[in-house]
């Protein structure tokens, strides 16, 4: 699996907790499964889903998988001391997972597909341990669905700039409005896919600092120097990028973007 573009700082672990805490009322208030399920967490990163989506099913137990060993470290000490007792983490590759056919009642997957080279591979990767009637659960966002006022070119160029590194690694950051062909394509039935918009406005002081600036903002100030370094953009206009996203979060601004969330039968 190519590199993670955010990177494994304690300011990406930061941005993806704030992420997931201003996010949780939009995306999960119906992640919930039958009682005594058992879930796979594929690609659960430092756990920042993971204390969300286990509490709201305390009464089945999750086995939350990724790739990273610090990841899976800090989703450790993050679930300890939630005092969440209904997840085992396990280092696994999505592409080489460890259990026997037909053995989990669900899957998640969250943030996970847009950063994997060959997400319909990861799926039929997953259908293969997810038992008949099973459901998989995916959610993704996309970059194409930002659009904001003030508008600014500097503001979007600097966005692109995020695109384009994904692109590069093979990843996709538009794949949100891909899930339905992705689950068809997979063989999965029943498919529902919603899309979950995030409006902010000035109205909403929560929203502004938790998904504008800390979430959003902050994931595209994360590849400034990745950006500069490949020649997309120079650091003077990017920084004005981020300038100019920092207004749409100040009086009289106002942030748009649509997560997609998918839901599969096998």
């Amino acid at each position: 699996m190519n590199t993670y573009v955010h990177g494994y700082s304690d300011y990406e672990a930061k941005r993806l907790n704030d992420q997931a805490e201003s996010l949780a009322d939009i995306i999960h208030f119906d992640s919930v499964w039958d009682d005594g399920s058992l879930i796979l967490e594929a690609g659960c990163g430092i756990g920042s889903q993971t204390k969300i989506v286990a509490p709201k099913n305390k009464n089945s137990n999750f086995i939350s998988i990724d790739i990273s060993l610090d990841s899976l470290d800090q989703a450790k000490s993050i679930i300890d001391s939630n005092k969440i007792h209904n997840v085992v983490f396990q280092q696994a590759d999505i592409f080489e997972l460890p259990f026997e056919d037909e053995y989990f009642d669900h899957i998640f997957v969250s943030f996970v597909l847009e950063h994997i080279p060959n997400p319909l591979e990861s799926l039929n990767k997953l259908k293969r341990v997810l038992k008949q009637k099973g459901t998989i659960t995916l959610i993704e966002g996309d970059h194409g669905s930002a659009y904001f006022h003030p508008d600014s070119e500097a503001a979007n160029k600097a966005i692109q700039c995020q695109v384009e590194l994904q692109k590069r690694n093979g990843n996709d950051t538009n794949i949100g409005r891909k899930l339905h062909p992705l689950l068809d394509q997979a063989g999965f039935k029943g498919i529902k896919v919603s899309p979950r918009q995030v409006y902010v406005d000035d109205s909403n002081p929560e929203w502004v600092e938790g998904f504008t600036k800390n979430t959003f903002t902050a994931m595209i100030k994360g590849v400034s120097e990745e950006a500069v370094s490949n020649n997309l953009i120079s650091k003077k206009e990017f920084d004005k990028g981020i300038r100019d996203l920092y207004k749409t979060a100040e009086g009289g601004g106002t942030f748009c973007y649509t997560f997609f969330k998918g839901i599969g039968i096998k």
